[in-house]
């Protein structure tokens, strides 16, 4: 009885924080995502790159993708940064 106490506890404090704090979501996301993009990028190079390589790569062009997402959104919305 005590556990399911604890795991309601520890779920709602969870969904507290991610209300307040994007960035670790945001970075969840990110590493998530890459779970399917690196496996796509090492099978498109024929093992020419290390199973690392690859999760770097797909890191940068995820990182790329969203700086120019939000590049674009602060030219044209500047007013909200």
């Amino acid at each position: 009885m005590k556990l399911s106490e604890d795991v309601k506890t520890l779920t709602r404090h969870i969904w507290y924080e991610w209300r307040r704090q994007k960035i670790p979501l945001y970075l969840f996301i990110l590493l998530s995502f890459n779970l399917l993009v690196a496996p796509v990028v090492y099978g498109a190079t024929g093992n020419e790159l290390s199973r690392s390589q690859a999760w770097t790569l797909g890191l940068l062009g995820l990182a790329t993708v969203a700086l120019s997402i939000y590049l674009f959104f602060v030219m044209f919305a500047p007013e909200k940064f």
